[in-house]
């Protein structure tokens, strides 16, 4: 038979509930007080993929780096002195040349048959000089003959004058004959004179045309020799010992059966042996760079002193231009458009704390860094003032001492964090 319970279970069951309700609530809220009084785990970071430095005190080189490249100091632009067609390239960039290897050839036919045209025609000024002096010569030494003739007539009159004047002093001859033989020899005396200064204007007469003449001879032999010289420069030279940096006024725009025009740029030469470093340095490391300041140039085959030379007065794309001129023998394989890195010495501190360069370190600026604890397991979160900097190193004002050990990489991915562990 069923036997009827009491209210008595009833309350014990509710009383259960209550009592487990209650321990349960105390256990969830003293777990969420632990958690909440516990510190944060400490994240890991493996020691293998970070970078460490040691604050040092000492001597500390600033630099600055730049990469550029190789540019001849003395470069030859070779133009075209008259209008021509490309017939024939001889050498091509890259080519080591002297300075009368052959580059190119034009023709021009135009060309050709103005310089026959003007040899021609100094041929022929001078031929005209030949006969126009003949012809004065001539004409010369006939007024020359007949200045002979009457300084003859004069002095044969002059004596007739002095045997009349004794005769008629002898009173064997009428003085008026004797007056006749005077007036006749004064006669052909002035006319001698007249004469001799007559040849004397001829003689400078002939000089002046003759003058002239050379003048126009000078003109055409000029012409001809403009001519001449067109034509033979249409058989291109390099002018100077060197390398063919380019054919054209920029590469690939100069090519067989191409018409060009007078003064059109058909190469560029560079001298080898004259060669300096272009760097590009961002404009914000350039502000300190000084002509005349040491430059070490990195060719990738060996390394070559200089010396700032000059500053670009303009920044472009974000880089300042720097020329820096070599010192010393030039190392195998150094040619124009070369790539290089140069590195320049801004200045040398004494006894100053400095450490390698972190990631996020600029120059005159306060950063975070972790330090690593002496044990090498754990680093702290330590906030550095920097100074002035150089590539790989910069100094430190305060917050590391000699002898601290730091990490260098990039920590961004740890930026919620003040405390790591090292593994």
């Amino acid at each position: 038979m069923d036997i009827q319970r009491g209210s008595n279970v009833r309350k014990n069951r509710k009383i259960r509930r209550i009592v487990f309700s209650a321990a349960a609530l105390a256990a969830l809220s003293g777990a969420g007080l632990a958690v909440m009084r516990s510190q944060p785990a400490v994240p890991a970071v493996e020691s293998g993929s970070i970078f460490t430095d040691t604050v040092k005190r000492g001597p500390m080189l600033r630099e600055v780096r730049g990469i550029g490249t190789l540019v001849a100091e003395d470069v030859l632009w070779i133009p075209a002195v008259a209008d021509g067609r490309v017939v024939k390239i001889d050498v091509y960039p890259g080519a080591v040349v002297n300075a009368d290897t052959v580059l190119m050839e034009l023709d021009n036919p135009e060309l050709r048959e103005q310089t026959v045209d003007a040899e021609f025609n100094l041929k022929a000024a001078e031929a005209a000089y030949e006969d126009l002096s003949g012809q004065l010569e001539n004409q010369l030494l006939e007024k020359k003959s007949a200045a002979a003739q009457l300084v003859a007539d004069y002095k044969q009159a002059a004596l007739y004058a002095e045997r009349d004047k004794q005769l008629d002093s002898a009173r064997l001859i009428p003085r008026l004959d004797a007056q006749i033989s005077a007036m006749k020899a004064d006669q052909l005396k002035t006319r001698a004179e007249l004469e001799a200064r007559r040849l004397t204007t001829i003689e400078d007469s002939n000089r002046a045309q003759l003058s002239a003449q050379q003048v126009k001879i000078g003109q055409a032999r000029a012409l001809y020799e403009l001519k001449k010289g067109q034509l033979d420069q249409l058989t291109v030279r390099a002018g100077a010992a060197g390398v063919v940096a380019q054919l054209g006024a920029a590469p690939g725009t100069l090519e067989v059966g191409q018409n060009i025009s007078a003064g059109t740029i058909l190469a560029k030469i560079a001298q080898l042996r004259k060669l300096e470093a272009e760097l590009k340095i961002g404009e914000t490391e350039a502000k300190d760079i000084a002509i005349g300041q040491r430059a070490r140039i990195d060719t990738r085959n060996g390394i070559i002193q200089g010396q700032v030379s000059r500053i670009a007065p303009t920044a472009v794309n974000g880089n300042v231009t720097v020329d820096v001129k070599l010192f010393g023998e030039l190392p195998n394989g150094a040619r124009p458009d070369l790539s290089v890195e140069g590195a320049i010495e801004l200045e040398r501190l004494n006894n100053v704390i400095y450490m390698g360069r972190p990631a996020n370190g600029q120059p005159n600026s306060a950063v975070t860094v972790f330090r690593i604890a002496p044990d090498g397991r754990y680093a702290s979160r330590v906030r550095v003032k920097l100074g002035r900097a150089s590539v790989n190193t910069i100094e430190v004002l305060s917050g590391l001492q000699p002898g601290d050990r730091i990490v260098l990489s990039d920590m961004t991915a740890e930026d919620g964090h003040d405390r790591i562990r090292l593994d």
